[in-house]
């Protein structure tokens, strides 16, 4: 069963209170989207730390339930 981007948008704001989440299904079949994130928890942080948080946002529907998600994140300051 796909996931829905607003279920994917509350999730991460859960963990990321501050974050402006924008979310695209590409292929219109609600397993492959591209998210931007941006939030003021990234600063200070790699790119790869960025998505780590982003991932453990969405406890581990990655790769299962959400078959695909390109990730953009940014700091408030981007």
């Amino acid at each position: 069963m796909p996931m829905d981007a607003r279920e994917i948008e509350s999730m991460i704001k859960d963990a990321l209170p501050d974050a402006t989440v924008e979310i695209k299904d590409l292929a219109g079949d609600g397993d492959h989207y591209a998210a931007t994130v941006t939030s003021s928890a990234f600063k200070g942080k790699s790119r790869v730390q960025q998505h780590q948080m982003v991932y453990a946002a969405l406890q581990g529907r990655m790769g299962g339930v959400l078959h695909a998600l390109a990730l953009t994140t940014l700091t408030p300051d981007n």
